[in-house]
């Protein structure tokens, strides 16, 4: 024992403070002392295994020795005691959430082990002894019922915390220190108790209003998560004060027009006006139910600051918003916070079995540290109803929490009573103060109770009859709160009734005013982001843009993206790939796809406006074609040429790898144009096929939301398309479907063959005065193929051509007038010149929506001679753009279709048979005789 003789004579508090950074990190202790406190573990659960009694129990009459070194030393009894206390510590901080107060309506489920504390070798005798451990959580030396008290109050009242899997050492400390100040408990002045009951009172009143003027009418109320709005209240109060100029926040259903009135100011008068379901003032909207709509608006806070809110409208699937609002913060903070990005605050509310089952929240999360979609950290905010619908929790998810996906970013989660407005709003001050100190998510579960059923129509007691009962004998939190601050002495017995009473006679007088007025008004979102761009129809999408560009302002762009800055070691082919581009710009004048591409790029880019692209693997591009991100060949230096264009930059260009999801990434790109319109925003697809897996995004916001919330957007997809025999998931981007979808003026879709085209195509996105989606199928061979080049004169002069006549066609020769579109047309070109066929026209449909009816006619005309047209697509009958003609092109009824047969799958998994078919369709475009349609 001489050797280990330190151990009786040093302090045991030195050794406890040591012992208790090993358990948090064990990196972060000297190597010497870390391989004692192993060997000290290594004691403790040998000898509980020779006890059979579980990992956390301990017998204090047995001795314990800790193996260093290869020696058992027996360690002094008080010093086992003190490191036994510190492992109770180290069980309250990592388990503590379990056994807390946080459900207001339910018995909470038990969990085992306990922290009792014989599960850590401690007995009822221990509890008066004076441990030094009570300084890890701030108390000092004390007994151990003292530090248990502590314990309790800290871990295991109205908010249960989650940290301990953080990896960071800086993280965890300031946490703890936050948690121990005042054992985790708020110590608020009498007016600041006195706003969180006004703000109860507010959430309280406005619902019980609406309930009886407005009955059986849904608005998914907040009822039983009331204290969501005296948190949200605090976060903008107290981020006003740090520094935060913007809020962008994204919520479903639940409570939104709650939050609408009391948090964002939107006037009651037009919530009712939605309520009583008048009609809209213009006739081209078609709006959307109320507790859709998002808002913008300026709020001034307490101490005078002046905030910029914006809530962003959202459909019935619940959770999509995440992403929307992540891309609208990053933009806003991408425009004009770059130097404090944490000055624009992204905060998204959800519902716990919406956050549990939906896969977009993980992708979104997944989103939140990576440097193309970062947005400093967001304050997620769970109302947690404990149901779904009709779903009990236990039916709704396998984890512990809804919350645990927090966990994936190795965030900090509080679980909070909902009932305990103090605790909610002390935890919501937690969450903001963690934010802006580290700029990283973090998570609020706010358990409470949904009041009614899942709308105020629905009867609840059919699937929960004993929740039910429970709740219906329940008190609101605003009333639990008012008798706590009553038996304070902070109000008196009528200050509740008074509040609500001026309250309701607000929202009174409000409705009288509303029902003066015959019609509704929606106020656009962020307008002020929209300032000069205006909403056109399908008339005004179809006039000519201007896109010209001048020739000497090219060539001096030309230079700038095909030469490698010098002193740098690239791979070859780097070399050979940059130096054909500036060969084929300036010797051949036969410019391809990726250079047409890249100048696009590069002339609005000159011309101020900003580009952002992401998606899998864009920047060098999947068929790799792109190569807008250059890597040195020793030490993978990234070189974008795009911004080293010289005194011709005046624009940003940022491009991204994106994790590898579709649907949070288009979402976040979707809200990165609402929020940027002077941003060309592009997402493209790894193969066009694959956009599916945003589908939702496609459905209710890209192609409705004009039409539903007056929103415009300017989001480019770029979806690879074409049959070239690699089976079913990798030909066709099911342009069906987003013909489908166009109605009126909502969008563009074009399927352009010219490197020209697509040079035009981008630069009019940008110079129209406003914006629309624009969905564009991009080709896969065509990349590389001898016959898809421009000359640099037709991207300086020419212009966006929707319809391509053939050049070529000797007029009065022509009997076959044939329309196509995309790569198809190539194929079907080979064919003529090896067939010699004079008497046939190939006419390229570039614009697929707004269809250029009037163009196609006057092609049509123009041919006088034709015996018949026809429409040919690679495509299945039931697929492509033939049944999008058939419903805008009244002449389409009667054209001989060339196409593949009707199929389930878009394209055949045997490369052989799908060439048969590809080339059956090709003949039959030239010979109606060869029509192999009806055969297998």
């Amino acid at each position: 024992m001489d050797k280990f003789s330190f151990l009786n004579a040093a302090h045991t508090s030195f050794f406890s403070e040591l012992y208790n950074k090993y358990l948090s990190n064990p990196d972060s202790v000297e190597p010497s002392w870390r391989a004692f406190f192993q060997g000290f573990d290594f004691g403790i659960e040998s000898q509980l295994d020779e006890l059979d009694i579980q990992p956390a129990q301990a017998n204090s009459g047995n001795a314990i020795t800790a193996r260093v070194n290869g020696q058992e030393v027996e360690l002094p009894k008080s010093l086992q005691k003190e490191f036994q206390v510190v492992r109770l510590i180290d069980g309250y901080r990592s388990r503590g959430h379990l056994f807390t107060k946080t459900n207001p309506v339910r018995e909470r489920r038990k969990y085992e082990p306990t922290l009792e504390i014989e599960n850590f070798g401690l007995e009822p005798t221990d509890l008066e002894t004076v441990f030094d451990a009570g300084s890890i959580i701030g108390i000092g030396p004390s007994s151990l019922k003292k530090i248990i008290d502590h314990l309790q109050s800290i871990y295991c009242d109205s908010i249960g915390v989650e940290y301990m899997y953080i990896r960071t050492p800086e993280r965890i400390q300031w946490i703890q220190d936050w948690l121990n100040v005042n054992d985790n408990h708020p110590s608020f002045s009498k007016d600041e108790k006195k706003n969180i009951l006004r703000k109860l009172n507010e959430a309280v009143s406005f619902e019980s209003f609406l309930h009886t003027k407005y009955v059986g009418q849904k608005r998914f109320s907040l009822e039983g998560g009331e204290s969501l709005i005296p948190a949200l209240d605090v976060i903008i109060e107290k981020a006003a004060d740090t520094g935060v100029k913007q809020f962008v926040m994204g919520m479903a259903h639940r409570g939104r027009l709650n939050v609408l009135t009391n948090i964002f100011g939107k006037s009651p008068k037009d919530i009712f006006s939605e309520f009583d379901g008048k009609d809209y003032e213009e006739t081209i909207f078609d709006g959307d139910v109320k507790y859709h709509l998002g808002w913008t608006s300026m709020r001034e806070t307490d101490s005078g600051k002046m905030m910029n809110m914006n809530i962003a409208p959202n459909p019935s699937h619940l959770e999509t918003v995440n992403s929307i609002v992540e891309g609208i913060a990053r933009a806003k903070q991408d425009s004009s916070h770059q130097e404090n990005t944490s000055e624009v605050l992204p905060i998204l509310v959800h519902g716990d079995a919406a956050f549990a089952g939906q896969g977009v929240v993980y992708e979104t999360i997944q989103m939140a540290r990576l440097d193309g979609y970062t947005t400093a950290g967001t304050i997620h905010i769970v109302v947690n109803n404990q149901i779904g619908f009709t779903t009990n929790y236990l039916d709704a998810r396998s984890s512990t929490y809804c919350s645990d996906v927090g966990k994936v970013t190795l965030s900090p989660v509080l679980h909070i009573n909902a009932d305990d407005a103090e605790a909610v709003v002390h935890a919501a001050t937690f969450a903001l103060e963690y934010r802006m100190r580290f700029k990283r998510d973090v998570f609020l579960d706010l358990l409470g109770y949904r009041k009614y059923g899942h709308n105020e129509g629905d009867e609840p007691k059919f699937t929960q009859p004993l929740l039910y009962k429970a709740i219906s004998k329940h008190k609101n939190p605003r009333d639990i709160y008012a008798e706590r601050l009553l038996a304070e002495g902070v109000i008196d017995e009528n200050y509740v009734s008074e509040l609500e009473a001026r309250y309701k006679k607000e929202l009174e007088e409000d409705l009288l005013d509303s029902r003066k007025v015959e019609k509704t008004r929606i106020t656009p979102f962020m307008q002020d982001e929209w300032e000069g761009l205006k909403r056109v129809t399908e008339e005004e999408m179809l006039k000519p843009i201007e896109t010209k560009y001048p020739i000497k302002k090219l060539d001096e762009l030309a230079d700038s993206i095909s030469k490698l800055p010098e002193g740098k070691k690239f791979l070859r082919k780097i070399e050979r790939l940059i130096g054909a581009r500036n060969k084929m710009y300036f010797e051949n004048n036969q410019l391809d796809w990726g250079m047409g591409e890249l100048l696009a790029y590069a002339s609005l880019l000159e011309e101020g406006f900003n580009i952002r692209i992401t998606g899998q693997d864009v920047e060098r591009g999947t068929f790799s074609h792109r190569h807008a991100v250059i890597k040195t060949e020793m030490h993978e230096e990234e070189i974008i040429l795009h911004n080293q264009l010289g005194k011709n930059q005046n624009g940003q260009f940022d491009i991204y790898n994106s994790l590898l999801s579709e649907y949070a990434v288009m979402g976040f790109d979707y809200g990165y144009a609402m929020a940027n319109p002077k941003t060309l925003c592009i997402w493209e697809a790894q193969f066009g096929d694959f956009s599916n897996g945003a589908q939702i995004v496609i459905d209710q916001y890209l192609s409705a939301a004009e039409d539903k919330w007056k929103l415009q957007n300017g989001l480019v997809l770029f979806l690879p398309h074409g049959y070239e025999g690699q089976g079913a998931e990798h030909s066709s981007a099911r342009m069906e479907r987003y013909l489908q979808l166009c109605a009126k003026d909502n969008m563009y879709v074009a399927d352009v063959t010219t490197p020209a085209n697509l040079f035009h195509l981008l630069r009019r996105q940008m110079k129209a005065n406003f914006r629309k989606p624009l969905v564009v199928f991009t080709p896969k061979s065509l990349l590389r193929h001898p016959k898809v080049v421009s000359t640099k004169e037709e991207l300086a002069e020419g212009g966006f051509q929707e319809v391509i006549d053939d050049n070529d066609a000797k007029v009065a020769k022509i009997k076959s007038l044939v329309f196509c579109t995309g790569k198809f047309y190539y194929d079907l070109l080979a064919k003529k010149d090896e067939l010699g066929k004079e008497d046939v026209a190939l006419v390229r449909l570039e614009q697929l929506f707004p269809l250029p009816t009037e163009q196609m006619r006057s092609v049509i005309k123009k041919y006088k001679n034709v015996d018949e047209i026809v429409w040919a697509q690679e495509e299945p009958r039931n697929m492509g753009a033939w049944g999008h003609l058939l419903m805008h092109l009244d002449e389409a009824k009667s054209f001989r279709v060339a196409s593949r047969r009707f199929y389930g799958a878009p394209a055949a998994g045997s490369s052989v048979r799908s060439q048969r078919r590809h080339a059956e369709v090709i003949d039959y475009v030239f010979d109606k005789e060869k029509d192999n349609f009806v055969r297998r």
